[in-house]
C-alpha cells in the first residue's frame, strides 16, 4: 500500500469514528429533552402567578409553540383567554403583538400597507412598505370570529408559509412566528365563521371551559386582593428555537405513523372503514395536514413529559384539539346532540392499536 492510499484509509477510519451511534445520538436527545422538561414546568410555574386552573389549556398552547404550531382558543367571554396569552407573551423573551379583531379591521391593519413617501435625498416621491403588527414573533389575535373572513383571511400567507406578500415583494417573519387567537362561540352576537381554510392553518383548537367552584373561589380572591404577581422572562428566543428542533428529533414507531393515518382517514364519511357515527354525523373529515399535526404534537407532548419516544397516550391525548375544527358534521348531528369531540372519542374507541393494527396493515 502506498503512502498515499495508507494516508486515505486513515483518513478514512478516522470519519467513520466521528459519526455518532444511536446510543450517542439517543443520551443527546435526552439530554435536550430534559431540559426541555425543566424549562417547560418553570414556565407553568410562572404562568400560575396570574392563571387559575386551566392546567389543559395551558399544556396544549405550549405544545402547539414548541411545535412551530398555531393555536385557536374558543370560550366565552371573561374566561382570561387573553389574558393568559398576554402573560405567556411575557414569560417569553420574544416581540410581541396584540390584533383586535374587529368588524371594521382591514387587511392592510394586520399586514401593513405601501404608503406614498418623500426620499430626503433625492427629494423624490416613492412607495415603502410600512409593517404591520403581523411582524412579530407572537401574535395575539384576539377575538378572531368578530371580523369578516375578508380579513381574516390575511393571515392565511403568514401563519402557512411564514411571509407577506406586498407590493410584489416577498417579507419573511422572523422565527420563531406563532398566532394564538381567541374566539368566541359562533351562537354569540357578532360573530363570523372562520373559513375551513383558516381553521386548517391552526394546529389546535382548545376549548376553554369554565373554572372549577374551587378554581373560581380562588379568581376571586386574587383579582380582588390588590397584589400583582410580575411575571418574569423564563426562556429566551435562542431556547425557543432549540427547543422546536429538539422536538424534531423525537422518535416514532412505524405502527404509529399506521395508527394516525388509520384514524385520520376514518374521520371521513366515503372511507370503507368509517364508524357509523362518521357515516351518519360528518359531512366532511380530516385532511393530511391532521396527520403531521398529530406526529409533530405528540413528539412535542413525549418531550415535554420527559420522553424521547412517542407513546400511543401522547397522540390520543391530543387528538380532539387537532381533529375537533378539520371535521364538519351536519345538522343530523345537532339534532341528535353529536359534537365533534363525541364523535372523536368514538373513533379512538375502535381504532386498532399494536399487533391488531398491524393485522390490518
Amino acid at each position: 500500500m502506498t503512502k498515499k492510499a495508507a494516508k486515505k484509509a486513515t483518513t478514512k477510519k478516522k470519519a467513520a469514528k466521528k459519526v455518532p451511534s444511536k446510543a450517542t445520538k439517543d443520551k443527546s436527545i435526552l439530554e435536550d429533552v430534559t431540559k426541555l422538561g425543566i424549562a417547560n414546568e418553570s414556565l407553568k410555574a410562572e404562568l400560575r402567578k396570574t392563571i387559575v386552573g386551566m392546567d389543559n389549556v395551558i399544556e396544549e398552547t405550549l405544545i402547539a409553540i414548541f411545535s412551530r404550531g398555531h393555536a385557536l382558543l374558543e370560550g366565552v367571554p371573561g374566561l382570561a383567554k387573553t389574558l393568559l396569552v398576554s402573560s405567556i407573551a411575557e414569560c417569553l423573551s420574544l416581540s410581541f403583538k396584540r390584533i383586535q379583531f374587529t368588524p371594521d379591521l382591514m387587511p392592510s391593519d394586520i399586514t401593513g400597507s405601501e404608503l406614498l413617501q418623500d426620499d430626503p435625498v433625492t427629494g423624490k416621491r416613492q412607495f415603502q412598505f410600512s409593517k404591520g403588527p403581523i411582524f412579530a414573533n407572537m401574535i395575539l389575535a384576539d377575538e378572531i370570529n368578530r371580523t369578516p373572513p375578508k380579513t381574516q383571511a390575511a393571515l392565511l400567507e403568514a401563519m402557512q408559509e411564514k411571509k407577506v406578500s406586498a407590493g410584489g415583494d416577498d417579507y419573511k417573519l422572523d422565527p420563531p412566528f406563532f398566532v394564538l387567537a381567541t374566539q368566541n362561540p359562533l351562537e354569540q352576537e357578532g360573530t363570523y365563521s372562520l373559513p375551513e381554510a383558516q381553521l386548517d392553518r391552526f394546529m389546535f383548537k382548545i376549548n376553554v371551559d369554565y373554572p372549577s367552584f374551587d378554581e373560581e373561589i380562588d379568581i376571586m380572591k386574587s383579582v380582588t386582593s390588590g397584589v400583582t404577581n410580575a411575571l418574569k422572562s423564563v426562556i429566551k428566543k435562542a431556547e425557543i428555537l432549540r427547543m422546536q428542533d429538539v422536538v424534531s428529533n423525537i422518535h416514532v414507531t412505524p405502527h404509529l405513523y399506521q395508527y394516525v393515518a388509520t384514524l385520520v382517514r376514518n374521520t371521513r364519511p366515503d372511507e370503507d372503514n368509517s364508524i357509523d357515527a362518521v357515516k351518519n354525523y360528518v359531512s366532511w373529515g380530516c385532511g393530511p395536514r391532521a396527520c403531521l399535526n398529530l406526529i409533530t404534537g405528540a413528539k412535542a407532548r413525549a418531550a415535554l413529559y420527559g420522553n424521547i419516544n412517542v407513546s400511543l397516550d401522547d397522540i390520543k391525548a391530543i387528538a380532539k384539539p387537532v381533529l375537533r375544527h378539520r371535521m364538519g358534521l351536519n345538522f343530523l348531528a345537532q339534532s341528535d346532540g353529536q359534537t365533534t369531540d363525541s364523535v372523536i372519542e368514538q373513533l379512538l374507541d375502535v381504532t386498532p392499536e399494536g399487533e391488531e393494527l398491524h393485522g390490518a396493515a
